[in-house]
């Protein structure tokens, strides 16, 4: 049931659809990075979000294994996105594998943090 939580707000980071990952987020929702920097709340997120979208339009989850215990949800596989290099104007792909941790309250996402090495990423 949770993992169904988890994979609603990854179908909706594929489709850039901040407004359906605000609604799959609490009010007191925790944003970790790669890096373990925080950003708390909701609608902060959203802002991040769009950002986040701007420098990768096409960003993408791909999730290849899950597993769930209680409120924890951890899902295994890549991430991947395009960006433009500012100088060069070039595309560059990456992708990327990645693991994540959601929590989640009342079917939606309470912590949502990534693990991954994105020093290859840019």
């Amino acid at each position: 049931m949770n993992t169904n939580c988890a994979l609603k707000f990854i179908q909706a980071i594929n489709q850039g659809d901040v407004d359906g990952m605000s609604s799959l987020m609490t009010n007191d929702h925790l944003f970790t990075d790669s890096q373990g920097n925080n950003l708390q709340g909701r609608d902060k997120m959203v802002e991040a979000w769009k950002g986040y979208f701007a420098l990768f339009a096409d960003y993408r989850i791909e999730i290849e294994e899950s597993i769930e215990k209680g409120s924890l949800v951890c899902l295994f596989g890549y991430a991947s996105a395009t960006y433009i290099d500012g100088k060069t104007k070039e595309h560059h792909f990456w992708r990327i594998p990645a693991a994540w941790k959601a929590i989640v309250e009342n079917e939606q996402v309470k912590h949502w943090q990534v693990y991954a090495d994105n020093s290859v990423v840019i």
